[in-house]
């Protein structure tokens, strides 16, 4: 019986009443698994076998050609592999962040990463599904085993485990050359940028995400951004914080470590956000109480960033940028608009590519 049939009986057997729900446990980092142990092994039969982000060994029936992808930076990664036609269900945050994957309203399975609705992954029939570590792996898994739906861990949004992310879904969707090409181009960035910056001085950073006083502690990719970039992150002397190392801090604390640069980044969205908004933002920092005399306000260094731009590539177009501003003589040969909409254009497929003034503000102050 294949795996198809074997799903359709069960539906039919248990007259699935599966709730659109979901607990987020969040599990620990783990181990990275090993590359060599992530290249994907066939037994003859068509069977494909991974190692995912948790460890776990995974037989997938192959050849994928229909997949359930959590989480718009996998879904990213899965489009620049070359296998986003494949992508038969995502989750809501997915469809709003990057439209110009074509996925609709018809296309969401779960509200969010942590909130999934079983039932309607399963009426796909969906070869793997594919969920972060930080997201409901651990119920999905459970809970689609009986229907053969294996559930594969994928977390595109850790800097550390970039080449073994990219090389894990290639092997899922036997893109191998397509994996390869986009490690070519991180690694080309990543390298870039250190050879510009080896040997300068750290310039002081305050790297704010999402909502205001929200910033990065060592341990998150934004931690790794400042510190690949040729800067240090003011708040590095402080551990812990949540899930993602970041935390609130005080407003007066920020003043007090005095900063060169000051980075806030946006939530991801492909589309745009309004000029306005972001303007308000860029006002805004400056007339915090207080803040006039922090050495970005005064120096007009100041940043507003979309994370569809800055988050998107495993950071590493993040970290072009802030190398630039930090660095403008030592840097004078990067170019991070070019990256930019390589990875728009080449990459995610983007025909209508805006421009980086679209994503990036151009730093402001008093």
């Amino acid at each position: 019986m294949t795996r198809t049939t074997r799903t359709a009986a069960a539906l039919l057997a248990s007259a699935l009443t599966l709730a659109a729900c979901g607990q987020v446990e969040v599990a620990g980092s783990g181990d990275a698994a090993d590359p060599a142990a992530t290249t994907g092994a066939t037994d003859g039969t068509g069977e494909i076998t991974v190692v995912d982000d948790q460890d776990r060994e995974v037989t997938i029936e192959g050849p994928v050609e229909r997949a359930v992808v959590a989480l718009s930076y996998n879904n990213e990664f899965v489009e620049a592999i070359g296998a986003g036609d494949r992508v038969v269900g995502v989750d809501r945050g997915t469809v709003q962040r990057a439209p110009y994957l074509g996925l609709t309203e018809e296309d969401v399975v779960g509200e969010s990463i942590g909130e999934l609705n079983y039932e309607a992954i399963v009426a796909l029939d969906p070869d793997v599904a594919i969920i972060p570590r930080n997201g409901a792996w651990q119920e999905a898994a459970e809970r689609l085993e009986e229907f053969d739906i294996p559930v594969v861990v994928v977390t595109s949004w850790d800097v550390d485990v970039f080449a073994e992310t990219i090389d894990l879904l290639g092997e899922v969707f036997d893109e191998p050359e397509g994996a390869q090409a986009v490690r070519d181009f991180h690694d080309e960035i990543v390298t870039a940028v250190e050879d510009s910056v080896a040997g300068l001085e750290p310039v002081p950073v305050y790297w704010e995400t999402d909502q205001p006083y929200i910033t990065a502690l060592p341990g998150s990719g934004f931690d790794q951004v400042i510190t690949g970039a040729g800067g240090t992150n003011v708040f590095g002397d402080i551990t812990g914080g949540d899930a993602q190392h970041e935390i609130t801090v005080d407003p007066a604390a920020v003043v007090e470590r005095d900063p060169a640069v000051v980075v806030h980044e946006m939530p991801p969205s492909a589309e745009p956000y309004p000029a306005g908004a972001v303007a308000e933002i860029v006002t805004g920092i400056p007339a915090r109480p207080g803040w006039s005399g922090i050495g970005a306000v005064e120096d007009g260094e100041v940043y507003v960033t979309n994370g569809w731009a800055t988050s998107g590539l495993a950071k590493a177009i993040a970290t072009a940028y802030l190398a630039t501003w930090l660095h403008p003589e030592a840097t004078a040969d990067l170019d991070p608009a070019g990256y930019l909409e390589r990875w728009a254009t080449e990459f995610q497929g983007v025909s209508d590519y805006p421009g980086e003034d679209a994503y990036v503000s151009a730093g402001g102050g008093q």
